[in-house]
C-alpha cells in the first residue's frame, strides 16, 4: 500500500478533496493522511468520512518545538516548516516503511505508484523542477521541488528526513537568504550530501506551470499523453502542479502566475479537468457541510474591467490572459 500525507487549511479544502480523489480514482491502494491545519478544516473533512484517508488535527500533531516558533512565521511559513515533520509524524505514529509528502494543490492523472517503484533500493525520492529555461529559478527556490517526496522508514531515509526536519526548525522563511529559500533550497545538495537520494527521472511526476512550455498534450484511451516537444519523446502524465493556481471573483480563477505561459492545448487537457475535479470536489463538500466556503478569494480580476477591450474579451470568451470565467472552461468550445 502507498502512503501519502499532505497539509492544508479551508482555504485550500477543495484542492486537497480534488486531489484525494484523484488518488482514488487512479491508485488502486493508498492510504491519505491529511493535516488538518484549522479546525473548520478538521471538522468537515471529519464529516466527508473519506474511506482510504486519515485526518489529523493541529492539536494532535503540533509539538513544544512547533508552537515555539509558529508566532514567528507566518501561515505559509508556518506550512513549509511542518511539511517535513508531518513526514516523521506518519511514519513513527502510524509505523508507517514509508510516506509520500504531496502537495495539496495537484491532481493525480495515473497511478504514482511508477514514480515511487524507480526508487529502487534508494531511500529517498526527490523530484526536479525542470524549469523552463525563460523561468529558471534555481538560483533562488531551488533545483527540486518539495511537491512529491518520499522517504522510507530506514536508517538511511530517517537520517536524511531528521536532518531536513531540524533545518526547517532552524529557519523556514519565505526569502531568499544564505542560499536558504523556505524548506526547499535546502534539497540542493542532498545528492552530494546523501548516498541513499534518487533524483525522478519520469516526466511525467512534476510537470508544472513553470516548465508546462516543453510538452504537448492528447487525450488516448481516457489516459492524458504527454509529449516532450524537443526530443518528441512520449510519456503518460502522473500529476499536474497547479502552482498560482486561485479563485477570483464572479466565478471565475487565475490559473497561475502571469509569468508563466499557457497555451489552448494546456488549458484543454490540463486544466479543464482540474476545474471539473474542483467543482466536484465543492458539489461534495457542500453537501456535507453547511456553510463553509471551501477555499478564498485571492485574485480579484479588477484590472480586466479598467479597459473596456479587455472587459469585452472577458465576457464573449470568457478569458483574458490567464483569468478564466468557471463557464468557459466547462463549456467553451475554444478550450
Amino acid at each position: 500500500m502507498l502512503n501519502f500525507c499532505t497539509l492544508f487549511n479551508t482555504t485550500y479544502l477543495s484542492r486537497g478533496l480534488a486531489m484525494y480523489r484523484s488518488l482514488e480514482q487512479h491508485c488502486t491502494d493508498f492510504h491519505l493522511y491529511i493535516f488538518a491545519f484549522d479546525q473548520h478544516c478538521f471538522e468537515a473533512l471529519s464529516k466527508l468520512e473519506l474511506p482510504r484517508a486519515t485526518v489529523v488535527s493541529l492539536k494532535e500533531f503540533e509539538n513544544n518545538e512547533l508552537l515555539a516558533l509558529k508566532p514567528e512565521r507566518t501561515a505559509q511559513e508556518y506550512c513549509w516548516t511542518c511539511a517535513s515533520s508531518t513526514i516523521k509524524y506518519c511514519i513513527e505514529t502510524f509505523r508507517l516503511d514509508h510516506c509520500t509528502y504531496v502537495d495539496a494543490d495537484l491532481l493525480f492523472f495515473k497511478n504514482p505508484q511508477v514514480l515511487i517503484d524507480e526508487m529502487g533500493e534508494k531511500s529517498v525520492l526527490i523530484t526536479e523542477h525542470r524549469y523552463t529555461p525563460d523561468y529558471n529559478q534555481s538560483a533562488t527556490s531551488g533545483i527540486y521541488c518539495v511537491q512529491f517526496m518520499t522517504f522510507k522508514n530506514t536508517e538511511e531515509g530517517m537520517s536524511v528526513l531528521n536532518w531536513w526536519v531540524n533545518a526547517c526548525l532552524d529557519w523556514c522563511f519565505n526569502r531568499y537568504e544564505d542560499g536558504k529559500f523556505g524548506d526547499q533550497k535546502y534539497l540542493d545538495d542532498w545528492t552530494e550530501r546523501f548516498s541513499c537520494v534518487h533524483v525522478l527521472k519520469h516526466l511525467g511526476g512534476g510537470v508544472a506551470p513553470w516548465n508546462v512550455q516543453q510538452y504537448a498534450f492528447k487525450n488516448k484511451s481516457g489516459k492524458a499523453v504527454c509529449k516532450e516537444l524537443s526530443e518528441h519523446q512520449d510519456f503518460d502524465l502522473v500529476f499536474f502542479h497547479y502552482h498560482g493556481f486561485s479563485y477570483s471573483s464572479k466565478s471565475s480563477y487565475m490559473l497561475t502566475h502571469k509569468i508563466y505561459r499557457l497555451n489552448r492545448n494546456h488549458i484543454k487537457h490540463i486544466y479543464k479537468p482540474y476545474v471539473k475535479a474542483l467543482s466536484l470536489a465543492e458539489e461534495q463538500i457542500n453537501a456535507s457541510v453547511d456553510g463553509l466556503v471551501p477555499y478564498a478569494i485571492n485574485n480579484k480580476p479588477e484590472w480586466v474591467n479598467k479597459m473596456t477591450g479587455r472587459y469585452v474579451l472577458f465576457s464573449l470568451l470568457g478569458s483574458y490572459r490567464h483569468f478564466y470565467a468557471k463557464w468557459s472552461l466547462q463549456y467553451s468550445f475554444f478550450y
